[in-house]
């Protein structure tokens, strides 16, 4: 009976999470500090707050936002560079893709290229990598063969979760 409590804690533990979306770093440390327990997400469009709470803060996944981005002129802005991908190997932070920006019909393209750029700089760096859905709900199967249909190795697929 105590295993099976103990089980069920485990499960309901591994499901609580928190999307922290907050700009100010010295109110984002506070809401860390009292969430230790939960899963912690932190999702922003500053790309050197993202690095920082990577460095700094214990997260367990950043999600880098691809929409709205402008792109460099040789290179897609994907949001994740060579030195945030060995922090967040260092750290073991995981990378998130927002699933619901597939379904932005003007930027498609765009947000599908960025993803695989950062795919290929996370496969390299040994980062797992996650969906992240808000609205549109999928399947754990339809993840991992989209995943793999964008180049993501095999480990990476089997690590894949539902967020």
């Amino acid at each position: 009976m105590g295993r099976i409590l103990l089980e069920l804690r485990l499960l309901v533990k591994k499901m609580e999470k928190i999307i922290l979306r907050e700009k100010n770093f010295s109110r984002l440390k506070e809401f860390v500090k009292k969430n230790k327990d939960k899963k912690i997400i932190f999702s922003s469009n500053d790309d050197n707050l993202n690095r920082k709470v990577m460095e700094k803060l214990p997260v367990d996944l950043v999600l880098i936002n691809l929409s709205h981005r402008k792109d460099f002129l040789k290179q897609r802005n994907s949001g994740l560079n060579e030195v945030m991908a060995r922090i967040a190997s260092k750290n073991k932070v995981q990378i998130g893709i927002n699933f619901d920006e597939f379904f932005v019909l003007s930027e498609r393209e765009k947000i599908l290229s960025r993803v695989k750029q950062n795919i290929t700089l996370c496969s390299r760096k040994k980062i797992q990598m996650q969906f992240v859905m808000g609205k549109e709900k999928r399947s754990l199967v339809l993840l991992k063969s989209l995943g793999s249909v964008l180049g993501m190795p095999t480990w990476m697929t089997k690590g894949l979760d539902l967020y």
